[in-house]
């Protein structure tokens, strides 16, 4: 019999994600919950020899929570997936790192003998994200009432909060090219180099392994990939948080507002003779960090160099390096603050500007593309770190 107290190794057995849609486009017919349940139906389909019983838990992430994807959204897609009712599910929210945490979690009760075979990942329907209305403090009020956008950002502000901390987003990531004088033209260069490659991943088939599309939508690929955009292009838009001639985060150079949905098959040594399958990667270590809000996109900063520091690993040993491209400014940021790390290990098919930042699925699509990567390159070191809203970062180091 096992020691309960033995850390047990973690494995990738399989990622799968679905072809990520644009902000009311093609996917935005379909409910988050069945999005999920496509990915979590994919990954039991892709793994016959596996007794869909003997999954043990299913851990998502969502960001929002306020529409659809309420009342649990991981038990409503274990039970749309059609899995038995004895599989439980879990929803976590860690902003935009949701997914990411979903499989840190799942990791976490896999080596501590919790469980054995887990689903994690993450789902987000930006386009269905719904208007909500707040009770009023008495009944029947008599005057006009506000309605909040759940899709993105600050909404229903404690007062208590101070000013500097709630910018929104795009503020923020213009505080970060204020902090490394990074300019309008970097960050455009560096949106067009995330749509190149991406479409260079697409034409290559560098994505068949793992993008599972929905049944009765005409979507094969993500939807915001640009494959003909150009600096000409992008340096006509407008900025879209400062003035003209002030700012320099635009649409074009900051990821779109998305929906999909990604998992991941999460198994210790038992569940991985249960699957009759090689893995794809092991899961090593992780870390999370907080920093102040409004510079939240500086937060994988710390939090990749712990969960390195925890692998015994460093910048040299990165086979590759998935950064969530929030903004090109917080991305050109993190980029500025690890000198050691060589840029051409980072995002190699592209990444958020181009591919899209469904929240809750992106940090579970980055994991899932390390452990892909990894096995197509047969060994090495990968890392998955996004920035997160409110001041935090989040980082997972794969290896095989």
């Amino acid at each position: 019999m096992s020691d309960p107290l033995t850390i047990r190794d973690v494995y990738v057995v399989d990622a799968v994600r679905t072809p990520i849609g644009k902000f009311g486009g093609a996917l935005s017919s379909v409910r988050p919950d069945d999005l999920a349940a496509h990915v979590v139906r994919a990954l039991v389909d892709r793994t016959p020899e596996l007794d869909p019983a003997r999954i043990d838990d299913v851990v998502l992430g969502a960001a929002n929570g306020a529409g659809e994807d309420n009342r649990d959204v991981a038990r409503m897609a274990a039970l749309l997936a059609g899995l038995p009712v004895s599989v439980p599910g879990v929803t976590v929210n860690r902003l935009c790192g949701s997914g990411l945490e979903a499989v840190i979690q799942a990791a976490r009760a896999v080596a501590l003998g919790d469980a054995s075979i887990v689903v994690a990942g993450g789902v987000e329907s930006m386009s269905r994200a719904p208007w909500v209305l707040q009770k009023p403090e008495r009944a029947f009020p008599a005057g006009h009432q506000q309605l909040h956008s759940t899709t993105l950002g600050w909404r229903m502000t404690n007062p208590a909060m101070p000013a500097e901390w709630t910018v929104p987003l795009g503020e923020g990531a213009e505080l970060v090219a204020d902090k490394h004088a990074i300019t309008r033209e970097a960050q455009d260069a560096f949106a067009l180099e995330s749509h190149r490659k991406a479409a260079r991943a697409w034409s290559e088939g560098l994505y068949d392994a793992e993008v599972v599309p929905y049944a009765g939508v005409e979507l094969v690929r993500d939807e915001c990939v640009r494959d003909n955009t150009s600096l000409e292009a992008l340096g006509r838009l407008r900025p879209s948080f400062r003035k003209e001639g002030e700012g320099t985060v635009t649409a074009g150079n900051a990821s779109p507002l998305n929906d999909g949905a990604a998992a991941l098959l999460l198994v210790d040594e038992a569940g991985l003779r249960a699957t009759g399958r090689e893995p794809l990667a092991r899961i090593r270590t992780s870390a999370v960090t907080g920093i102040e809000p409004q510079l939240f996109g500086l937060g994988p900063v710390e939090a990749v160099r712990r969960a390195l520091a925890k692998a015994g690993r460093d910048f040299a040993d990165l086979t590759t390096f998935e950064l969530n491209e929030a903004f090109a400014a917080q991305s050109l940021g993190c980029l500025a603050e690890w000198p050691e790390l060589d840029p051409a290990v980072v995002n190699p098919r592209g990444g958020a500007i181009a591919i899209g930042h469904p929240l809750g699925a992106s940090g579970a699509r980055l994991a899932g593309s390390v452990a892909h990567q990894l096995a197509a390159a047969g060994s090495g070191t990968g890392l998955a770190a996004l920035c997160i809203g409110v001041g935090q970062g989040l980082a997972l180091v794969l290896e095989r």
